[in-house]
């Protein structure tokens, strides 16, 4: 982790794998908030997870959840008997984490973003760019960029493939994605 004035840097090389309790993949935790929070305790967690079978996905009660293919052929989610296809890379689709969910793949293991909200604390957008432009950090706002396909530069910090810059002050940054850049804001919809 790198600290540059407003911008904390997060090293995809810095970040541990965390097996599945059912043995189906690796999730490793991007940025989480409060830092440190386990599980059951945090506002927000974003996280990109290696999804090595198919399998029920674990509940999250209270959890809004968005999910974004980043590599493989894609998977088929049954969210609470409804069949959603995701066999499109950098689509985003957001679904309820107390949704009774099961995953099929489509063609062989994939490599997924997760986006994860505890519902009336804090709500999330999720923004895929692929061209250069601003991010503005709202007032009381955090904003997380990470870099899913090729490279990326925020203001003169370069950020390689699943690298990470979490920006929390108010302000504008220059984003020039040379690939695909997440830009996830995350706003607090209640206090604690």
């Amino acid at each position: 982790m790198t600290t540059t004035g407003r911008i904390q840097v997060l090293r995809a090389s810095e970040r541990p794998a965390t097996a599945w309790l059912n043995g189906g993949g690796v999730t490793r935790e991007v940025a989480g908030f409060p830092v440190g929070a386990g599980l059951g305790e945090f506002d927000w967690r974003v996280s990109l997870a290696d999804v090595a079978s198919a399998g029920p996905f674990s509940p999250f009660p209270g959890i809004d959840r968005v999910i974004t293919l980043v590599e493989g052929a894609g998977m088929a989610l049954t969210v609470d008997g409804a069949v959603q296809s995701i066999d499109a890379p950098f689509r985003p689709f957001a679904f309820p984490g107390d949704a009774t969910t099961d995953c099929r793949l489509l063609d062989g293991p994939v490599v997924d973003f997760n986006v994860m909200t505890r519902r009336g604390r804090v709500e999330a957008t999720v923004d895929l760019r692929t061209g250069p432009g601003s991010v503005q950090v709202p007032s009381a706002a955090t904003v997380l960029l990470v870099c899913l396909a090729g490279s990326a530069a925020v203001d003169d910090l370069e950020l390689s493939r699943y690298d990470a810059a979490l920006l929390d002050a108010p302000g504008a940054h220059e984003l020039r994605p040379d690939g695909v850049a997440a830009a996830i804001t995350f706003r607090t919809t209640t206090t604690r």
